[in-house]
């Protein structure tokens, strides 16, 4: 016979295990709520970020509705402020490309993405078109730069590529073959001209080998310097160029080259552990509140000095040692850090120069308002659909937060 107390206790691990049992759903859909509210926040600063650049450029506007501020250092003011406009757009592109090549979602998002897909098409045109108000400058070294941004984008997002009129797409090869004639600097441009072959080699096109080549071989037999990181030409900086334009244009022009021939299979095991080694320190470089070192020149770029790490987070390859739900949380901190300081945005929605707000001290030479948008490569998780543990896993803390909050957190290992 069962004693009342017997009966009570009985009673209590019914009603806890019950409780369990009805709170267990709630509690995994609240997370995954949570998650999709994440995504929402990105998609919102995305959104901020591209919407007047694609919006005015579609609308063949860009030239008339676009401020160009410039560095008060600047070298070449005339030069400078007619490239601006294809520095915004490439750079928009770059970062906003897998997005669009995305299929699905929730009906908001779907909503969204067509649009930007038809601005997307509309752009193009408009950049590429000798007869549009909004052509772009596409012969010298900056439209080098930036041109190869572009084709970067396109190489993230074939339905654009695959969805352009045919006239359009061969003015986009006459554009881009126009920067065969800048011989690049002996620094991290010529991975801009090799991403241009890149592209013409992703579409079937005829591409100048030689140039990708030329890429490849500099960094990799003569230019890394250890520990997961290049350095940009003859001499190491420490600065942000590993992210900015190294290494994620090393994996995209290694990833193209595969599929000509096996050409660089040897060197591709040795960049997967440097690009995994540099994403480790790049976690490492975000503190608990977003911010991160201000070190090395173009820092107006903000949440770009964080495109190997969301590269690599969308290609899928994060190394063992990083979870995707703390990078996700981490460069959630960098997004609301950077574009969520006050002035960080003129009034009518364009970016100010600077890193936290209008800091125009902070602009390099070559600066401009258009260099500024290449702050669109931190969202190229949004690539991922909802469904991958990028956007699905609970929120965690990352290295800084486990760090100062007391928290245990692995001890950090050079890569030799």
């Amino acid at each position: 016979m069962i004693s009342l107390k017997q009966s009570s206790k009985l009673y209590t691990t019914f009603l806890m295990l019950l409780l369990c049992c009805l709170t267990q759903p709630a509690l995994a859909q609240k997370k995954k709520a949570a998650a999709a509210n994440e995504r929402e926040v990105w998609l919102q600063y995305m959104d901020k970020v591209a919407r007047p650049v694609m919006f005015n450029l579609a609308a063949d506007q860009l030239k008339e509705k676009m401020p160009v501020a410039l560095s008060e250092k600047i070298d070449n003011k005339a030069s400078r402020e007619k490239v601006a406009y294809l520095e915004a757009f490439g750079r928009v592109m770059s970062g906003i490309g897998p997005w669009l090549n995305l299929e699905g979602g929730s009906k908001e998002e779907v909503a969204l993405r067509n649009q930007y897909r038809q601005w997307a098409l509309k752009a193009v045109a408009n950049a590429v078109n000798p007869a549009a108000k909004d052509y772009m400058e596409w012969n010298g070294g900056q439209p080098l730069v930036d041109a190869s941004f572009l084709a970067l984008g396109l190489i993230k997002c074939p339905w654009l590529w695959e969805n352009l009129d045919s006239k359009v797409q061969d003015q986009v090869i006459t554009a881009f073959k126009t920067t065969r004639n800048t011989v690049p600097v002996y620094s991290n441009w010529i991975l801009f001209s090799g991403m241009i072959e890149a592209f013409f080699a992703n579409y079937g096109i005829e591409y100048d080998a030689v140039r990708v080549e030329y890429g490849i071989r500099e960094f990799s037999e003569h230019w890394y310097v250890g520990d997961g990181m290049y350095s940009d030409g003859m001499n190491f900086a420490l600065d942000y160029y590993n992210s900015y334009v190294i290494q994620p244009y090393m994996a995209t022009i290694l990833e193209v080259a595969a599929k000509q021939n096996n050409r660089y299979e040897r060197y591709a095991p040795k960049f997967d552990k440097i690009s995994k080694r540099y994403a480790e320190i790049q976690e490492r470089y975000i503190n608990t509140d977003g911010s991160f070192p201000v070190i090395g020149r173009s820092i107006a770029y903000r949440g770009g000095a964080f495109h190997h790490l969301a590269d690599i987070s969308m290609r899928k390859q994060l190394p063992e040692s990083l979870t995707p739900g703390q990078v996700r949380s981490a460069l959630t901190a960098v997004n609301k850090k950077t574009l969520d300081a006050p002035s960080s945005f003129t009034k009518d929605g364009w970016l100010n120069i600077g890193l936290y707000g209008y800091q125009p001290d902070a602009a390099d030479f070559y600066i401009t308002t258009g260099s500024l948008y290449l702050c669109a490569t931190i969202f190229l998780p949004l690539g991922l659909p909802q469904s991958d543990p990028f956007w699905s896993a609970p929120a965690a803390p990352w290295t800084a937060v486990k760090a100062w909050t007391g928290q245990d957190f692995p001890a950090d290992h050079a890569l030799h």
